[in-house]
């Protein structure tokens, strides 16, 4: 897991961690010009462009109702399932979780306001994320947030076969808010939530969700 200087509650066209992938690029693009390789330089300049646009980093219009909590990140609904327990809030809990693909934006998002009670960091292994065992088995990051009312629930950014690096820019204390960003997962990853066993579920396996716009469920 990294940490950045990328203020997680400001906003960008791109989002900052990119922003060395990107200058790389283009710099190898530039080169490649100057030396009188157009082809290869073609093809560098595509890649600066697709990394550009992975990087991409929309505004987003955040749902002011009281009680709902909106997805982390964009992605599609792999499992929602109840749980008798679970590592992070160690209490029944529904768990949701969103699969993100490579072209889906990368930028995670608080799910409800609160305060960070408490960060698991557990190194893994780097298995397809759309597997249910990569909540097990993989390189994950988990936030424990308690709400105003007492609540507690649990984000989990999970490492996937191609992405390799979780980025997390919150810390223990941290008060957050619904709809801010805190940080990404490069290249296709997962996201798990694991939210009070008598929350409203409001989305089903198989929908499109996008981060801090699409709502996940509401909190009693």
């Amino acid at each position: 897991m990294n940490k950045t200087d990328w203020p997680y509650n400001s906003a960008m066209p791109i989002a900052a961690p990119g922003l060395k992938f990107i200058i790389t690029s283009i710099t190898i693009a530039v080169l490649l010009f100057l030396l009188g390789w157009t082809i290869l330089g073609c093809f560098a300049l595509f890649i600066t462009v697709f990394i550009c646009w992975f990087f991409r980093d929309p505004e987003r219009a955040v749902p002011d109702s009281m009680n709902c909590l909106v997805s982390p990140a964009d992605g599609k609904i792999i499992v929602v399932e109840e749980m008798l327990n679970n590592d992070f809030t160690h209490q029944a809990c529904i768990k949701v979780s969103i699969f993100m693909n490579v072209f889906n934006v990368h930028v995670n998002r608080i799910p409800f306001k609160g305060v960070v009670e408490n960060i698991i960091y557990v190194q893994g292994k780097f298995i397809n994320a759309s597997f249910d065992k990569a909540s097990e088995h993989n390189e994950r990051n988990a936030l424990v947030i308690r709400t105003d009312s007492g609540l507690l629930y649990g984000v989990v950014q999970i490492a996937g076969l191609i992405a390799r690096r979780i980025i997390s820019n919150v810390d223990i204390g941290d008060s957050v808010e619904r709809g801010s960003r805190y940080g990404m997962i490069c290249f296709g990853s997962r996201l798990d939530l694991y939210l009070p066993s008598d929350s409203k579920i409001a989305v089903a396996n198989g929908q499109k969700v996008e981060a801090g716009t699409t709502i996940i469920a509401y909190l009693n």
